[in-house]
């Protein structure tokens, strides 16, 4: 029987040791999956849980696409023994490089939050398809996080039983609003963040509490925005390992 999914397990498998122990490796250890959505064709990447799974991890990502930091994230979980699936939200080889392209990819669904919707549920049914287990909780980084948060306000949130974003966009769009019945809901926050501000926090958490949602916010200092991304500038260890024990807790409580 797979253990249950508690913050001990955290200690196993921090971020950055998994990243460092797997820097090398010349393949990742899921497999790429095809799949179209209403004729557009699109590139998730499935990570299994090794023995039985727990349930399923869907993964929303970054401004940059799917890349091989959603595939690191996907690998981290199977193996503490749950499916992940990455989805793909921009199709098949657009993978944007230069600032403004990602923008105007993000642009696109921001502007489109039905095309959003529909493509995120298309990822959960692709997972579905390639024997994703049971229960499922969505995770998202940046853009993915507002992704994360759109679904957690849509009649689809009741297909999830948790819903995690890290340093992503928190504002939401007029007309929308939180239900009492969603799943739980994991805020994880840098202090420093220059991108979305701590009044956009407060102001998300004054939503959450009215509407009677579940939620946890966490806010590490000195954290700037994007904290969790390996190798960059902005990788922050202390955060980024705090906010995946977080995480765990969620994962451990939602599946």
């Amino acid at each position: 029987m797979t253990p249950r999914l508690t913050p001990l397990a955290f200690a196993l498998i921090t971020p950055l040791t998994f990243f460092m122990s797997h820097a090398q490796a010349d393949q990742p250890a899921g497999q790429a999956i095809d799949y179209a959505v209403d004729g557009e064709a699109f590139a998730g990447y499935l990570a299994s849980a090794p023995d039985e799974s727990r349930g399923t991890v869907l993964i929303v990502h970054d401004w940059d696409g799917l890349t091989d930091y959603e595939r690191r994230r996907a690998d981290m979980l199977a193996e503490l023994g749950v499916d992940a699936f990455a989805i793909d939200l921009y199709g098949q080889g657009n993978r944007p490089v230069e600032t403004d392209a990602k923008k105007a990819e993000t642009a696109r669904l921001y502007e489109d939050r039905e095309r959003m919707r529909r493509l995120t549920l298309a990822g959960l049914e692709e997972a579905r398809a390639q024997g994703a287990a049971g229960p499922v909780v969505i995770m998202g980084y940046c853009f993915g996080g507002a992704v994360v948060l759109e679904l957690a306000r849509s009649d689809a949130a009741g297909e999830m039983a948790g819903f995690a974003t890290f340093h992503g966009g928190l504002t939401t769009p007029d007309g929308q609003g939180y239900r009492a019945d969603t799943g739980p809901i994991l805020v994880a926050h840098g202090g420093a963040d220059g991108s979305i501000s701590l009044d956009d926090v407060a102001a998300l958490g004054r939503e959450l509490e009215a509407a009677g949602t579940p939620y946890e916010i966490e806010i590490y200092s000195g954290a700037p925005h994007a904290f969790t991304v390996f190798g960059s500038e902005r990788y922050q260890a202390r955060a980024d390992e705090k906010s995946w024990a977080a995480f765990l807790s969620l994962l451990d409580e939602a599946l």
